[in-house]
């Protein structure tokens, strides 16, 4: 068994769809990346590669290639979950917590799991999506940013 930490940060900015666990949620800033800035996927893939003994999301995805310039996270994710089955790794369990003041994530979450669930082939009770705020306070609870952390257990 191996456990794997992820964590990712993105600074909200105007002019970009704001998508997390693949989901476009309406507001009116997205985030800032050279991806599509998913900060949920991009924990979750940290997670993953760290597990997995495979560096981290920059070395396997970097951003300064022309192939990611705003790429679907969920292929990121797809091509991480082919990265650790080559090393011969199965996801037993991923839980994971997106810190955001607003826009609320609760509605979304339940279609997060599915997507995410879709990208990596594997059953969506083995994902758990949470969310909080951090009560005004930091650079998320001043609505300038949202981050995501990410553990998981991999056999």
């Amino acid at each position: 068994m191996r456990i794997g930490h992820g964590y990712d940060v993105h600074r909200l900015a105007s002019g970009r769809d704001l998508i997390i666990g693949g989901v476009k949620i309406e507001f009116e800033f997205g985030l800032e990346a050279h991806s599509d800035g998913d900060v949920l996927a991009h924990a979750i893939i940290d997670a993953l590669l760290g597990a997995a003994g495979l560096d981290d999301i920059g070395s396997q995805f970097p951003d300064n290639s022309d192939e990611f310039k705003n790429i679907n996270s969920m292929l990121l994710l797809s091509r991480t979950a082919e990265l650790i089955r080559k090393k011969g790794f199965e996801i037993e369990y991923i839980d994971s917590t997106v810190i955001a003041q607003s826009p609320k994530m609760a509605p979304h979450i339940n279609n997060m799991k599915i997507n995410i669930s879709e990208a990596l082939s594997i059953m969506p009770d083995l994902i758990n999506v949470k969310a909080t705020t951090e009560e005004h306070l930091g650079f998320t609870g001043e609505k300038k940013g949202i981050a995501a952390h990410a553990v998981c257990l991999l056999k």
